[in-house]
């Protein structure tokens, strides 16, 4: 008999962790496993809902506004359902997943933390969700950074239920361009895929392109590929990119499934964000064979090495953001592609796609 999988996230839009849950989804389907999502949320999109029913995943909405309606409704569905393993991503869905267990289940239960958000320190609210982990079989992080933060809160929750398992890539898919010559352009293309919220900083790195020398900024062209559905900072920047007469180096584009042709055609990849999970975009940039400009969030460090594979920044600080964007845009194309060769094996090791299947199945 074929073991049963139910996939439950807030909603298929264009996020990181939608993407790693959709994939990790397909990944199973493959092995023959019976795969099922469950979302909770219309109003931020469906970017990932034809990419599964094409793939013959079945997809259950409850949508309920009202919240502790939305948790019964929740409860009810996943207690009535027929499936051996539950797996949630994000705070919301693994609270209301834990909840469901109460008093007894017959299901395992994974739950996925996909964010180091330093306000889990302070909130109420996230601090509670966390003690909640206690009633899940594993607690699976993609980074160590996060698993840290778990332990630190929610001391309650045992150690050995703690796992780190780092993001999934297809290798296959996700190869450089063996025809693709670095700084081939007129331009030094670099590409970011992000959605745009405050925390990805795009503020923070209007300041640092606007203290690089004039040379530099004419070298310069940024392309980056996200949605603007969830705040208003996307708007006040570009305000501020006119303001500094920066227009001509700041190119916005839609998300788009087709994203990977565009960063196949990157001379880096970039991420400037206050806080993260495990970035896919720095992830997928290195297994494109790309060099990265990235901030200290996270596992970055230690996967990133200066100077070796990539450059690093902080986010609250511009003036490092603009070392960073110097250094690469000083970079000789044979150090670009020995970066980028150096990458691709490194995110061959540490991303491959049936080691992450096999981490996440030895836990069923």
């Amino acid at each position: 008999m074929k073991t049963n999988l139910l996939f439950f996230i807030n909603y298929l839009g264009s996020g990181g962790a939608q993407r790693q849950i959709v994939e990790l989804a397909i990944g199973f389907k493959e092995r023959g496993y019976n795969v099922r999502f469950l979302v909770y949320q219309k109003e931020y999109g469906d970017f990932y809902y034809d990419y599964l029913i094409s793939r013959g995943i079945e997809i259950d909405g409850v949508y309920e506004k009202n919240y502790f309606k939305r948790i019964l409704v929740i409860r009810r569905y996943l207690r009535s359902h027929n499936f051996d393993v539950l797996i949630a991503f994000l705070e919301v869905a693994s609270f209301m997943s834990e909840l469901a267990v109460l008093p007894s289940k017959k299901w395992k239960l994974i739950v996925g933390e996909r964010s180091a958000d330093p306000a889990k320190r302070k909130s109420i609210k996230l601090r509670f969700f966390l003690q909640c982990h206690i009633l899940a079989d594993y607690i699976v992080a993609n980074s160590y950074a996060n698993i840290a933060l778990v332990k630190k809160i929610a001391p309650i929750v045992p150690k050995r239920k703690c796992k780190v398992i780092y993001n999934m890539f297809d290798a296959i898919k996700i190869a450089p361009n063996e025809h693709f010559r670095f700084l081939s352009h007129d331009y030094f293309n670099l590409v970011i895929a992000a959605s745009h919220r405050y925390l990805k900083n795009l503020d923070g790195l209007i300041e640092g392109v606007n203290l690089l020398s004039s040379e530099e900024k004419m070298k310069l062209r940024i392309n980056w590929y996200g949605s603007n559905k969830f705040d208003d900072s996307l708007e006040k920047a570009k305000n501020k990119i006119h303001s500094y007469q920066l227009t001509d180096i700041f190119n916005f584009h839609k998300e788009t499934l087709d994203i990977y042709q565009y960063m196949k055609d990157a001379d880096a990849i970039g991420l400037f964000s206050f806080f993260e999970g495990l970035p896919n975009t720095i992830c997928e940039g290195l297994l494109f064979g790309k060099p990265v400009v990235v901030t200290r969030v996270s596992d970055v460090p230690l996967i990133i090495k200066e100077d070796v594979n990539g450059f690093l920044c902080d986010a609250d600080n511009p003036f490092t953001i603009s070392k960073a964007l110097s250094k690469l845009l000083c970079s000789s194309a044979d150090n670009l592609e020995q970066i980028g060769k150096r990458n691709r094996l490194l995110g061959m090791q540490m991303f491959n796609r049936n080691k992450i299947l096999n981490d996440y199945e030895a836990l069923f």
